[in-house]
């Protein structure tokens, strides 16, 4: 017990409980820099579809012989990129049949046929890189 006495002693004076700090700086500044950077990745894909179909016969000089100038419908299949698609379009080989009304005279003939299926992809691949710079300055004095 006397080996701890002084020890108590010690530990009871005031001036070993606090000690006062003083800064030794007048004034200072501190400046930080902060930089964020983020990569952003896009993919966009616009795919457009003709459904319906089209078929026209055209000219001068012609005669056209058949109950009805359409061809009957038809299912017509299409795969795309491992994708089935079914669509109504028109069966070409049974057409109308088209001949020449006055033999020796000039003629003009035009016949066109627009089927269903698919028309365009477009595909935009873009990266966008967005960058944040923020400057932090502190201005302290005593």
């Amino acid at each position: 017990m006397k080996r701890y006495l002084p020890l108590l002693l010690i530990l009871n004076t005031p001036y070993t409980l606090a000690v006062p700090v003083v800064p030794n700086f007048s004034s200072g500044t501190m400046s930080a820099v902060t930089r964020t950077t983020q990569n952003v990745t896009e993919t966009i894909v616009s795919t457009d579809f003709n459904t319906g179909h089209t078929y026209s016969i055209n000219g001068t000089n012609i005669a056209i012989d058949g109950a009805t100038l359409a061809p009957p419908p038809s299912e017509v299949v299409e795969t795309i990129n491992g994708v089935s698609y079914t669509w109504t379009g028109a069966d070409l080989t049974n057409k109308p049949n088209v001949t020449i009304a006055n033999p020796g005279q000039s003629f003009q003939y035009v016949e066109s046929y627009i089927g269903p299926s698919l028309q365009n992809i477009t595909t935009i691949n873009r990266t966008t890189v967005l960058e944040s710079v923020t400057e932090t300055t502190s201005v302290f004095s005593q």
